[in-house]
């Protein structure tokens, strides 16, 4: 039997709240939710595959199964979800921030009015990593030199960018922009063929790890007086520290980021966004020990810090039945 999404089942005329009995084969067979990610060696594939684990451990009492696509990043996931080819995603906040207003690279496409949020997972520090041999020790000193900026479609893109113009810079201040997916970054830099790489991800970082461990080479500040300036005029970045020993770091990296966020749309029925909020939040002991970059996360600052999107319908009804919203 095909197996159709929800927004196929919306089709058929099973409408947000109504869906079909959870004990019914076909609908076991039919009812499926998919969940944009990125990169395989981020952490937004593990962080949709810990949402999953939840979800799908109850699939018999709710009849749905949530599965995991590997992505692009953040924009493609934003623009997927608009075309109702995806349910869920994880993107950064300024992201979410841009998508839902219509500014920066969705200022075309016009404000995405239906996009909600779900709830916030990490932070996602700017993380920038250079080889000990190249004079890099701040983010300014990324000029002049090879530097992997992200592929098109991903927030590593977008926020670089953003940096970029309140920076006032473009791509031939650098040697080489390096347009490399971030499962490709790590090798590059180690065979030579890059100085740096620029991203965003939550710590400790298999990947990050990787990297230094596999040849000579450090992780960089992300600060100064054009730091202070850009985080003055944006509501979606914050200050974020890499804490000494998180890998090979003697000292503590200063540097800013968002936050990895959850969001889906309007156009997704509040039963299934209902069920997957209540799957996490009321398991979030559980989802903690999914993965490390989770182990900080507080049930509170998850509603409300890094959303610039109102909280989906299905969300606001499992954080009231939790006890987390009135």
């Amino acid at each position: 039997m095909k197996k159709t999404t929800f927004f196929a089942a919306l089709a058929l005329g099973l409408s947000a709240g109504t869906l079909a009995p959870a004990d019914s084969a076909n609908a076991a067979e039919q009812r499926f939710m998919s969940i944009g990610t990125g990169g395989v060696t981020g952490v937004y594939y593990p962080t949709g595959g810990a949402i999953c684990r939840l979800v799908n451990k109850n699939r018999r009492e709710h009849g749905i199964r949530c599965s995991v696509e590997s992505t692009g990043g953040s924009v493609y996931n934003v623009n997927t979800i608009r075309a109702q080819d995806l349910e869920f995603g994880v993107v950064q906040s300024d992201v979410q921030y841009n998508a839902y207003h219509g500014l920066g690279g969705f200022a075309e496409a016009g404000a995405f009015e239906g996009l909600r949020a779900v709830f916030s997972v990490y932070a996602e520090p700017v993380t920038i990593l250079a080889r000990d041999e190249k004079d890099i020790h701040n983010i300014t000193d990324l000029i002049g030199h090879r530097v992997n900026i992200g592929n098109a479609g991903s927030g590593q893109r977008n926020t670089w960018n953003a940096i970029a113009q309140a920076f006032g810079w473009s791509d031939d201040d650098l040697r080489l922009a390096a347009e490399l997916k971030s499962s490709e970054q790590a090798e590059a830099l180690c065979d030579g063929k890059i100085d740096a790489y620029f991203w965003l991800v939550g710590h400790p970082s298999a990947a990050t790890e990787e990297t230094l461990s596999s040849c000579d080479s450090h992780l960089v500040n992300a600060e100064g007086e054009l730091v202070d300036l850009l985080l003055a005029d944006t509501p979606y970045y914050r200050y974020a520290t890499i804490v000494a020993g998180t890998y090979n770091n003697r000292s503590d990296i200063n540097t800013f980021g968002v936050g990895a966020t959850f969001v889906t749309s309007t156009d997704v029925p509040e039963e299934a966004v209902y069920i997957l909020a209540h799957a996490v939040l009321a398991n979030l002991e559980d989802f903690k020990g999914l993965h490390p970059a989770f182990s900080g996360l507080v049930a509170e600052q998850m509603i409300s810090d890094s959303l610039t999107a109102p909280l989906h319908e299905g969300a606001i009804r499992a954080y009231r039945e939790i006890g987390l919203m009135e």
